[in-house]
């Protein structure tokens, strides 16, 4: 069975936990394809790079793949201007010979928004599976108009916690945040973001440019 690469070039570590919801939106558009997505760590480097055609072209050297995810958070700016950000570091990144073709991630506040939709998840994150404290999860339409969705997400993680004093402070809320997406099977309430959608829409373009190549592959 052929398998679909793809690497994730994001602002931080904490980004990683987009990995599981971009495979997700992947599986909508493959058929029997194995995909796996790597996160790129620059932190490694002696000397990361820090213009974001350099990181692109670092990342995909590093980190070889047949499609390459890039995140930046729109933070309540316009996200027009961040897609035209990926796209003009794009262009600066091709003339150091990248050629692979990419999606850009433009949540509209931060990436914690879209892992504010399931409390069992929450609550496994937090290590408390069987928790029974409310949570209060906005809904859906209502995560991207959150002016702080970390701030939120990490509150929830306490609360699903349960924990008090010297076992709440020794709960590493940076951690729990990164497994609330990897205990989340299904990811379709998303759609209802616009930002979301985008993405989708820009997955399914790029599957259809690199279907030949897993089609020639199938045959082998």
């Amino acid at each position: 069975m052929p398998s679909l690469d793809c690497t994730l070039l994001a602002d931080g570590s904490s980004d990683a936990a987009l990995l599981p919801i971009l495979e997700w939106a992947i599986r909508q558009h493959v058929g029997e394809v194995v995909v796996q997505c790597e996160w790129a760590d620059l932190r490694r480097l002696v000397s990361p790079p820090r213009a974001l055609g350099d990181r692109i072209a670092k990342a995909v050297e590093l980190y070889p793949c047949n499609m390459l995810f890039v995140h930046r958070d729109a933070e309540g700016q316009d996200p027009e201007r961040r897609y035209g950000e990926i796209q003009t570091a794009v262009q600066t990144a091709k003339m150091q010979g990248f050629d692979v073709p990419h999606v850009c991630v433009v949540p509209v506040r931060m990436q914690e928004a879209w892992l504010l939709l399931d409390p069992v998840a929450i609550r496994h994150a937090a290590d408390n599976p069987s928790g029974t404290a409310r949570l209060d999860l906005p809904q859906p339409h209502r995560i991207e108009a959150l002016p702080n969705p970390k701030a939120v997400l990490y509150e929830c993680l306490k609360i699903a916690s349960e924990r008090r004093g010297r076992r709440l402070k020794r709960f590493r809320l940076e951690r729990g945040a990164l497994l609330v997406s990897r205990h989340m099977s299904d990811f379709q309430a998303l759609r209802v973001l616009p930002a979301f959608r985008r993405l989708e829409e820009e997955i399914r373009t790029v599957i259809a440019t690199v279907r030949m190549g897993l089609h020639q592959l199938e045959a082998h």
